[in-house]
């Protein structure tokens, strides 16, 4: 990265889109439904030759948290801002001014929302996933007309594909404890970081595992119950600020390693 002028100036659009990004996030989780109770288990009748058991009382599970709620809390605004300005000049100063701004930038609210929403519930509402990427699809054709990157556009279709493709695979797997969420996020950054390049895919995805492992490894040594610690750790926002990682290093990584 070189610190010229032209790169400064975009370190600041970046910081300034960022930070209005920042403002979408409390509208975009006060907008959505609410989410469904989850249904209580049924109890089998009591046999007529056996005396039923009676169970024991079980801790009854934490009521979600309504979107409306998590929307209304104290200081979301302020730091949905500092974030979105942080991300902003990051991807500002890794992209340069370039017309990939136009394809990263307009995601940072809806990416800052996502990650506030499955930090909280541990869900990745689709209805904001979705319409994401199709914004994104629309974003990459129109960068890719401006830029007349034909390839660049087919990068991110196959990134599309083979990082939602990986994580399903995973999330087939239950016992890898994802979401299905997880696998629709990892379709639309799979689009954006395969539009940049193949280095910002390996190291997107790579870094997103491996910032996961920090909080992961020592909640493993302080619970007993292995099978919590997905429920107590959600991958979204490490997704997100993987890919963030990939953008800013996964080009140096690459030139570091010859490539």
């Amino acid at each position: 990265m070189t610190w010229d002028a032209e790169t400064i100036q975009a370190g600041i659009i970046g910081l300034a889109s960022g930070g209005l990004g920042g403002l979408t996030v409390r509208p975009l989780i006060g907008q959505l439904p609410e989410p469904e109770p989850e249904p209580e288990p049924e109890q089998e009748p009591d046999s007529d030759d056996v005396a039923a058991e009676v169970p024991e009382p079980a801790e009854p599970p934490p009521p979600k948290i309504l979107y409306a709620d998590l929307a209304d809390a104290p200081g979301l605004t302020i730091r949905a801002v500092l974030a979105g300005a942080v991300v902003g000049a990051v991807l500002g100063l890794a992209l340069g001014r370039e017309w990939t701004l136009l394809l990263a930038l307009p995601l940072i609210g809806v990416g800052i929302a996502l990650a506030v929403i499955d930090a909280r519930t541990r869900l990745l509402p689709t209805r904001l996933v979705l319409p994401a990427t199709g914004v994104a699809i629309v974003l990459g054709t129109v960068v890719a007309i401006a830029q007349d990157d034909r390839h660049a556009l087919v990068r991110a279709f196959i990134g599309l594909v083979v990082v939602r493709s990986i994580f399903w695979v995973l999330w087939w797997f239950r016992s890898s404890g994802m979401g299905f969420g997880d696998v629709r996020l990892a379709a639309l950054l799979g689009f954006v970081l395969g539009y940049l390049g193949w280095s910002e895919v390996v190291i997107g995805v790579y870094a997103a595992f491996l910032e996961f492992t920090v909080p992961g490894l020592v909640l493993a040594a302080v619970l007993r119950d292995k099978s919590r610690l997905k429920a107590r750790v959600p991958f979204g926002p490490f997704l997100l600020v993987g890919a963030v990682t990939g953008i800013a290093f996964g080009p140096w990584v690459a030139s570091s390693l010859g490539y």
